[in-house]
């Protein structure tokens, strides 16, 4: 019985070992750059980039500062697109200042309405400041 199990549990082991050198073959191979270009960083610390892969896959960013010393800020805009895993197209678009990273995209979640009842009453508290706001 002892021999039979040991055979057992090494047959298991090859099998197990095969089946994961397989999925370690079938990895996934690099997918090439098409086309790719770079201006800057320019002194004005302006720049821009692009890069489009083999499987469609697009990125795009330009950025500038603006402001002076302690008020400089960069100032950036750039999208990027793809096609998901269901076939559906990804496009996102997106721009960032000091204000903060604001995306743009049909596929982004958006919030739900605001209900009518509270629509209202934020209405009627905006109309009627209470005394310790004014």
């Amino acid at each position: 019985f002892e021999i039979k199990a040991a055979t057992s549990m090494r047959t298991s082991v090859i099998i197990v070992f095969a089946a994961v050198v397989t999925v370690c073959a079938a990895a996934d191979a690099p997918i090439a750059i098409v086309s790719q270009s770079q201006d800057g960083p320019n002194p004005d610390g302006s720049y821009k980039w692009s890069w489009e892969s083999a499987n469609g896959i697009k990125a795009e960013e330009e950025g500038s500062l603006s402001g002076q010393g302690d008020d400089a800020a960069l100032q950036v805009r750039g999208s990027s697109s793809y096609k998901s895993t269901d076939g559906q197209d990804i496009s996102l678009k997106y721009t960032a200042n000091e204000e903060g990273f604001k995306p743009e995209g049909a596929h982004l979640p958006t919030p739900p309405p605001i209900p009518e009842l509270i629509k209202k009453a934020l209405e009627w508290i905006e109309a009627h400041p209470s005394k310790d706001d004014q």
